[in-house]
């Protein structure tokens, strides 16, 4: 029978074969105490199995809060663990209930991060994934060669629909690929997401009309599920090609209902990811996230960006783009999205360490706040990516452009 594998870093106090065992009782046939009806054959059939267990360092202290035993240490390791794929079929919540459901509050363990996670080629019979992904988006918008370059509408929240379709009309004429709502964008008192969708995409139409090209904007449709669906269909029927969705807000089984829908690329924000991933021995690790929303059928995914402002490494920011881009099943790689208090600036060590452009590259500030308006922003953004990919240093680029050394000016540090 197929089986499922996860592999987690794990931290005890108690004999590491013992507390991994618990954790695949736990999360699968077993519980705290023997039951009638737990048989052998059930257990056979049923119940996770132990696969691997890589003892790694030992700490004094615990990293989170668990059983706390005088003068032992807390052991760390990695291990993999097994389910038969008869204990959840093809539902995507019951397998992450399994694979990150209670183990995490199992007294045993001081820490317990998901690192990864494999499906059996079955899973490709049962889920479509990306409709777009990277060549569907980067179609849609007529870019091939280089990242799409996007931006976010600030400020966050407070402009009117007619503001924003005053930024949008600039934006399109700057040559701007890709534009969103902030994640903090729903539908506020003075700019409900209707009156927005219908004052944007009038210039979206236009801007096509008069130069061939399409830009996509990810109109925020995060709701109750009703209400999404909606809000999905109204921006079809305004020939938009993009919804935005903050799918740790609105969870799995919303998410994937809309992406089932297929007409519109879903980009897939994450923000809240700080409380899975920020404690080095505590949640997720983004590989086994991207493969949970990949199997859910989003299009672009958040990674971070080089150098950004938040707490992220530019290590980890780099695994993230690998793994969006990383062969899983026979379903489309998601379209990384790098963004976080980005500009040209961090180009060129984006392309050094990833060496791809099959990036959405999203510049907020950079863009909006440049010093020479937000054309000369968008324009600062494609010299340094062209400069970049053609080996040329951040210096040399500044020396060609005065678009770019501007924002080396008003953003270098």
């Amino acid at each position: 029978m197929e089986r499922i594998f996860a592999e987690y870093l794990i931290e005890t106090p108690y004999e590491v074969e013992k507390a991994t065992a618990v954790l695949a009782g736990e999360q699968s046939s077993g519980t705290f105490v023997a039951v009638p009806g737990e048989t052998d054959e059930l257990k056979q059939r049923f119940a996770a199995r132990v696969e691997n267990i890589e003892l790694l360092d030992s700490k004094k202290e615990p990293s989170i809060p668990g059983t706390a035993i005088a003068g032992k240490k807390y052991q760390q390791a990695k291990v993999k663990v097994s389910w038969s794929i008869e204990n959840f079929g093809y539902n995507l919540p019951v397998l992450i209930s399994t694979l990150q459901g209670n183990l995490y509050e199992i007294t045993q363990f001081t820490g317990l991060k998901l690192l990864d996670f494999e499906v059996p080629d079955s899973y490709q019979k049962h889920f479509s994934g990306p409709k777009f992904g990277i060549k569907g988006s980067k179609a849609s918008t007529g870019v091939a060669g280089r990242p799409m370059i996007g931006t976010i509408i600030k400020p966050s929240v407070g402009l009117s629909p007619q503001d924003t379709a005053a930024l949008v009309k600039t934006l399109l004429n700057a040559d701007i690929d890709f534009i969103k709502d902030d994640e903090l964008m729903g539908s506020t008192a003075n700019s409900l997401f209707d009156d927005r969708v219908k004052a944007i995409m009038p210039e979206i139409r236009k801007h096509e009309d008069k130069t061939g090209k399409k830009a996509m904007y990810a109109f925020n449709i995060s709701d109750e599920l009703d209400e999404m669906q909606r809000k999905y269909d109204l921006i079809l029927s305004e020939k938009g090609s993009c919804a935005m969705i903050s799918i740790n807000s609105v969870g799995l089984s919303a998410t994937k209902k809309i992406c089932d829908k297929g007409a519109l690329a879903i980009h897939a924000h994450r923000n809240g990811w700080g409380m899975l991933n920020r404690h080095p021995l505590l949640g997720i690790e983004f590989p086994a996230y991207q493969k949970i929303w990949r199997l859910a059928g989003v299009d672009q995914l958040h990674v971070n960006g080089i150098q950004n402002k938040f707490w992220e490494s530019d290590d980890s920011v780099v695994r993230s783009i690998q793994s969006c881009l990383k062969p899983f099943l026979n379903l489309k790689p998601l379209l990384p999205v790098v963004s976080s208090g980005q500009w040209g600036g961090q180009a060129f060590e984006t392309y050094r360490r990833t060496q791809t452009t099959d990036l959405l590259y999203m510049a907020g500030g950079g863009i909006l706040a440049h010093p020479m308006g937000a054309k000369a922003g968008v324009i600062a953004l494609h010299q340094a990516w062209d400069s970049a990919v053609k080996g040329l240093s951040l210096e040399e680029t500044a020396g060609l452009h005065p678009e770019f050394a501007a924002s080396v000016k008003k953003f270098g540090k």
